[in-house]
């Protein structure tokens, strides 16, 4: 298994971050066929395969504002207001995703994407696992 650490900055705003490329450069360096395994090793942040741009993202983060209000009713509290909501969304946007790779290509379909969603406005650089498992 190959694997690679990334860091990205997700600034001081909620994000959907589009990790797509940097995807495609390590399964492209790996080449071959086998499965992209994607990993944030993070309490507060997920990963997504889904359409980007043409508004998904913005409606993501509605999506998720409207499920997880940043308002006071979190038990966790420590940070920015609504802080705790930061650590459900895993349960509901998973800290990984795993994509079929072939001939060095991710196997997506034609409108997916791989991207980091982070609601925690309080840490923005954060770390991503890029791991290969070939064939």
């Amino acid at each position: 298994m190959r694997s690679k650490e990334i860091e990205v900055t997700t600034g001081s705003r909620e994000r959907v971050l589009d990790l797509t490329g940097e995807c495609e450069r390590f399964a492209a360096e790996c080449g071959g066929d086998g499965l992209l395994h994607v990993f944030v090793p993070h309490a507060t942040a997920g990963i997504a395969i889904l359409e980007l741009g043409a508004g998904s993202d913005e409606d993501l983060l509605s999506a998720l504002g409207d499920l997880l209000p940043a308002d006071d009713r979190w038990a966790h509290r420590h940070g920015s207001r609504g802080h705790g909501r930061s650590h459900v969304m895993p349960a509901l946007i998973p800290p990984y995703a795993t994509v079929p790779v072939l001939g060095g290509r991710l196997a997506l379909g034609t409108w997916q994407s791989v991207a980091l969603v982070d609601l925690n406005v309080d840490n923005p650089e954060r770390r991503v696992r890029l791991s290969f498992l070939s064939e």
